[in-house]
């Protein structure tokens, strides 16, 4: 198996996950908001809705660096420098994310939350801002799909911000029923926050989706039979 084929798998792979694992966070949801379900287990369903729900955030946070290299395979060529940032967020995104996840108790988690929150942000912006410009240099003229993958992908980001606001009422009052102390109110207030970013997540799900086809037909580019097959045959056989 060649670099090629195992970056590309991983690229499929981190889809699947992405797709089916935020699937299962939104269905394990509704069972957090159930009014009709004792406390408990209302808890042990936060408890693997947020455990499911470090599948479709691992898988984002790899994406861009897998995307990247695949691209590269491709024949769009980076700078050094430029390569070497599409490598090393993969790691530094994802140290964030299970710093977040499970050192949610420590003194720095709430500037961490925050430093995430705004770090999203710089992605959404630098994607656009990117993308644009090498549309506009004529980097992309070719591979028009690769510019509709990324500005999709600074879409699922803001989805995701977007979510992340919308459910301010939803944590407040979990944190009241790990207090055993909420009420009627608080429970609509909950099911109203869900019902309020449920368009962000339909819209997560419709965007992966588009992504992952044009990955598979790269409508406008020269070369629709494969991801590259030329220029991956080339690095190959360079290597032999």
């Amino acid at each position: 198996m060649s670099a090629y084929d195992f970056t590309l798998i991983l690229h499929i792979v981190l889809f699947c996950y992405w797709l089916g694992g935020d699937i299962g966070v939104f269905y394990s949801s509704k069972f957090v908001v159930d009014p009709s379900l004792q406390r408990e287990t209302r808890l042990i369903a936060t408890k693997i809705m947020m455990g499911c729900d470090m599948i479709p955030k691992i898988c984002m946070t790899l994406m861009l660096t897998v995307g990247g290299i695949l691209s590269e395979f491709h024949g769009i060529a980076h700078p050094t420098w430029q390569m070497v940032g599409i490598v090393l967020l993969a790691p530094f995104w994802l140290t964030v994310v299970l710093l977040l996840h499970f050192k949610h108790d420590a003194d720095y988690i709430p500037a961490l939350t925050k430093f995430d929150f705004y770090f999203r942000w710089l992605i959404v912006i630098g994607l656009i801002v990117s993308t644009t410009y090498s549309w506009v240099t004529g980097r992309l003229v070719d591979d028009p799909w690769m510019a509709g993958k990324l500005l999709i992908f600074a879409f699922l980001v803001f989805c995701g911000l977007m979510i992340r606001v919308g459910l301010k009422d939803f944590g407040a009052t979990y944190g009241k029923i790990i207090a055993d102390n909420y009420n009627d109110d608080d429970n609509q207030k909950m099911i109203k926050s869900l019902d309020r970013v449920r368009p962000w997540v339909y819209a997560i799900w419709v965007g992966l989706v588009i992504e992952a086809a044009l990955g598979v037909v790269q409508p406008g580019s020269p070369d629709k039979v494969g991801l590259v097959e030329p220029v991956a045959s080339e690095i190959m056989i360079s290597q032999r």
